[in-house]
């Protein structure tokens, strides 16, 4: 079965084609192409209210061509939802009916807590260490996702509006911060110690400069580390030192602050970074639908 995912979110564009096989009684999900789009809608819409006309054209094209690349693959099922950006714009709408009639894509908008649940789709923390318990960390351009896990329950989901673009442009109040602050404090609590899941580009771009081995878990000295080293640098020199592109080096200092933060208030020492996302997430959201529906069925 062939299943899509189109993330369309405040810094990016993602469409991610999976093809999913039963093996042994699990699914096993392989990845047949990834391609990301840097739309940076939160850059218009957390200033202005609305995507301009340039990002208006960019998502339709975007669209069109993820529709082209869908038929390609024989794609069978697929999801495309719309987050932070989305939500705040006053054209969302519109855009949404133009990229239906144009692209023949239908677009959800949803919630932060719908997104945060879409993270944890992913399932990371069932295959870890019982002993512990898990703060799920979802950083974006326009919201910072939290989900925490204990004892193979979710407890807690809470989507905030800090985000990287959002930060970038100084529309992060004190209040918002201070809010974030209190949230954790008072709701990220266990007998067990707290680990956390970083999932976003920039944490992944950090854990592979950082040489940490895959599975094992990352300090937040690290963080630490880099966040005191670039946010001393322009972007011009991040882009140097660091093989960024433009549109990752710009955000990936308010990315450092928010899981710095987090982790600090949350008392957090290590996070784990595995290669998870809001489109792994759909695509594992729409694929177990479709077995639950088949067994009802049958």
């Amino acid at each position: 079965m062939i299943i899509a995912a189109i993330d369309i979110g405040s810094n990016a564009a993602r469409l991610l084609i999976n093809e999913v096989k039963p093996s042994k009684g699990k699914a096993e999900f392989t990845k047949l192409n990834l391609l990301r789009i840097p739309l940076r809608l939160g850059m218009d819409v957390f200033s202005k209210g609305e995507i301009g006309e340039e990002r208006k054209q960019m998502v339709i094209s975007t669209m069109k061509i993820f529709s082209q690349l869908m038929a390609m693959y024989k794609v069978e099922h697929y999801r495309a939802c719309a987050t932070s950006a989305m939500r705040d714009a006053k054209n969302g709408q519109e855009i949404i009916e133009i990229v239906k009639k144009e692209a023949d894509i239908n677009i959800e908008i949803i919630s932060g807590d719908e997104e945060a649940t879409l993270i944890y789709e992913n399932h990371v923390a069932e295959g870890l260490d019982k002993d512990f318990a898990y703060l799920y960390v979802d950083v974006g351009g326009g919201s910072t996702e939290l989900t925490f896990y204990e004892n193979n329950k979710m407890k807690y989901e809470h989507s905030f509006n800090i985000g990287t673009i959002r930060l970038l442009n100084g529309l992060v109040s004190q209040s918002a911060w201070d809010e974030m602050k209190e949230e954790i404090k008072d709701k990220i609590k266990s007998k067990k110690p707290v680990v956390a899941i970083g999932s976003g580009g920039n944490i992944n771009k950090i854990f592979s400069l950082s040489k940490t081995k895959d599975g094992k878990p990352m300090s937040v000295s690290v963080i630490k580390k880099y966040l005191k080293e670039m946010q001393n640098l322009s972007v011009e020199e991040r882009m140097h030192l660091y093989q960024f592109r433009e549109d990752r080096a710009d955000v990936i200092v308010p990315a450092l602050q928010i899981f710095n933060n987090v982790m600090t208030w949350a008392e957090i020492k290590n996070i784990y970074v595995p290669k998870i996302s809001v489109a792994d997430g759909l695509i594992k959201s729409i694929y177990y639908s479709l077995k639950k529906k088949k067994s009802l069925m049958s």
